[in-house]
């Protein structure tokens, strides 16, 4: 029985939102919960968007959080396909893109994030694909299916993760595909020149084309239907289709037009939010991918764009907004399977951050773990094809400890042995 006496509001229908309020419900909070979501389905998990459910792998029900009678049980008012317009923090109040205005006692923001879009004639065409939401998940599996059966070609901007995950999935349906990238390897703000390399190999021996320092100077079209790209360097690639894969940015039109504070855009954006997740508004909280939130491990402010974050994050929030003590300080973490590969990050090792970079393994066959020091002391690390090693990885980078370079590199010595 919901007892109305407190109205707390959740303002995103992804998997931080969906969590928050499967949280708020398990920690006992008996007053209205309501979740809006500008998108019709459920809330629903989106690294399936770009790995099992775009590959064919895996059916469309898979990625929703909780299956939708879930929500009723639980005594979750859902709005769907209901964005939020507008929030007043003086008032406590919410309003809907039908009108419908909602009070609250505490709100949090969930928002997400967008596709970046690309500022270059022709993105109008049919053809031109971004990949967030399930809508686009499934046009694209459309499209990748059309492609492979055809012999049509695919040109990505961008190699990070979407856009080698997407590379991977159109080969495996036979598509040709070309990425675009302006830096001389793959992931390279994320791994660095060493580590880049080895995802460019990768995807060469499963036939991907890449042409790096280069960056889409225009899409050319007939007939409303793109033709090519063209690159800034001269260079054209033939494209039946074109995804841009250039980075999200984080949602905070809601909080801005409430006053807010926010991070600026070259620091990475989002909400300003303390180690409980709390904004400038004490009743108003943030997670997951809009959240910047102030890490007491790292000491830094960081926003952190993966499934790790929203799935912690969420409940962390919801924590917070029932008054417990919360310190959000998990490792920041995050996965990525293409083709044969599949590795696991945990850490922040910036460019610039790290000095040195150890692997112990055999990285031409792509089993490895590789760690990025500083002084000897563990900012990150990476496993590849080696498994169940995420949680000592996580405790050597929160213990901070300088380890000898060698050692670290012995596969022979156990990573529990290194732990203090």
């Amino acid at each position: 029985m919901v007892d109305a006496h407190q109205t707390f509001v959740i303002v995103g229908g992804g998997l931080a939102g969906a969590k928050a309020a499967e949280t708020l419900r398990a920690e006992g909070f008996t007053g209205r919960v309501i979740l809006i979501c500008d998108e019709r389905d459920h809330p629903y998990e989106r690294p399936p968007l770009s790995k099992g459910y775009l590959l064919g792998k895996e059916e469309r029900d898979s990625v929703f959080v909780h299956e939708p009678s879930w929500y009723a049980r639980k005594d979750i008012e859902l709005h769907l396909g209901q964005p939020a317009v507008h929030l007043d923090p003086v008032a406590r109040t919410v309003r809907l893109g039908d009108g419908t205005l909602i009070a609250y006692d505490k709100l949090l923001l969930a928002t997400g994030a967008e596709p970046r879009r690309l500022d270059i004639p022709g993105t109008g065409l049919a053809g031109v694909h971004h990949l967030r939401r399930l809508a686009h998940a499934e046009r694209l599996r459309g499209v990748l299916t059309s492609l492979g059966r055809d012999n049509g070609h695919l040109v990505i901007a961008g190699a990070g993760w979407i856009g080698l995950e997407v590379a991977a999935a159109a080969r495996s349906y036979g598509a040709e595909v070309t990425v675009v990238e302006p830096e001389p390897t793959p992931l390279y703000h994320v791994l660095g020149p060493e580590l880049g390399a080895m995802f460019t190999d990768l995807h060469r021996e499963h036939g991907v084309r890449f042409h790096f320092g280069a960056r889409f100077n225009e899409i050319v079209g007939q007939d409303g239907m793109v033709l090519a790209v063209r690159t800034d360097d001269g260079e054209e690639h033939p494209a039946h289709d074109v995804l841009a894969a250039i980075g999200a940015a984080p949602r905070t039109a809601l909080a801005e037009q409430a006053g807010l504070a926010l991070v600026d855009r070259f620091d990475g954006g989002g909400i300003a939010v303390d180690a409980s997740l709390r904004t400038s508004d004490p009743h108003i909280y943030a997670a997951g991918d809009v959240a910047a939130a102030e890490h007491p491990y790292l000491d830094t402010r960081l926003r952190v764009e993966h499934w790790a974050n929203a799935l912690n994050g969420g409940p962390a929030a919801a924590r917070a907004m029932l008054g417990r003590p919360v310190s959000h300080d998990r490792v920041p973490y995050f996965f990525s399977d293409q083709y044969d590969v599949g590795m696991e990050y945990s850490g922040y090792a910036p460019p610039g951050s790290y000095d040195q970079v150890v692997c112990r393994g055999d990285v031409g066959k792509r089993e490895f773990i590789a760690f990025w020091l500083a002084e000897g002391r563990p900012l990150a690390a990476m496993n590849v094809n080696i498994w169940d090693v995420a949680e000592p990885l996580q405790q050597l980078i929160r213990a901070g400890r300088p380890l000898d370079a060698d050692t670290l590199a012995d596969p022979e010595v156990p990573l529990e042995s290194l732990l203090p």
